[in-house]
């Protein structure tokens, strides 16, 4: 005779499978790469916008960066080990100030938006929530650049965690960069804090961008 407990794990078994089998893995493949397709086709058709205001522009493109990524999981794999030994209050600064110089440094790069495509090549499972979706960005009269992004499915939605430019990671740079800086200043968080709020100002000032633009909630 066959144990309830043997009956009970094997059922349990057969039902992971049917959830999470080859069918549902495709089907969250498809997800991911239309979900990458719709960012892209979003920032092209309202944030690249030739003639835009500069404010207009940066709160377009704030809106759809804080829907699209993740930024509380970003900003922890960006700041590392020191992560932990910020207070709450610089955890909290510190997303806010690294929210605004990536917005403000892309608004600035959709500005010059001068007819590119994005073109999706592939999209590779990468353990079991996240996938990478690799494309190339094609210009005109130029060799094309090549983006992967890591995105991650929670429930039925997608965030962006990570973007590779020509193998290059947006968040290991990131945090290389930081690290100098906080190392610089003894080890503080508070001495990058301070270098990203001179950083913004500036951002600011080139863009023509006001203090204060508002941030999407």
């Amino acid at each position: 005779m066959l144990s309830r407990r043997f009956l009970i794990t094997a059922f349990a078994a057969v039902a992971a499978l049917v959830t999470f089998g080859p069918s549902a893995r495709a089907d969250a493949t498809a997800d991911a790469r239309a979900f990458i397709q719709r960012l892209a086709d979003t920032a092209m058709n309202t944030v690249a916008v030739k003639g835009l205001a500069d404010e207009e522009r940066t709160r377009r493109f704030r809106t759809l960066f804080v829907d699209t990524f993740d930024l509380p999981e970003i900003g922890k794999l960006v700041l590392g080990r020191y992560w932990r030994t910020a207070t709450p209050e610089q955890q909290q600064e510190f997303l806010r100030l690294f929210e605004d110089i990536q917005v403000y440094t892309w608004t600035r790069r959709f500005k010059d938006y001068s007819g590119e495509t994005l073109d999706i090549l592939s999209v590779a499972p990468e353990g079991e929530t996240d996938f990478l979706v690799d494309s190339r960005i094609k210009r005109e009269k130029l060799e094309p650049i090549a983006v992967s992004w890591r995105v991650r499915k929670a429930g039925a939605t997608f965030k962006v965690l990570d973007i590779k430019v020509e193998g290059a990671s947006m968040a290991f740079t990131h945090r290389s960069e930081y690290s100098s800086v906080i190392q610089g200043g003894g080890g503080q968080v508070e001495a990058l804090l301070t270098a990203l709020r001179k950083k913004i100002a500036q951002l600011q000032g080139e863009a023509g961008v006001q203090a204060g633009t508002s941030r999407a909630n």
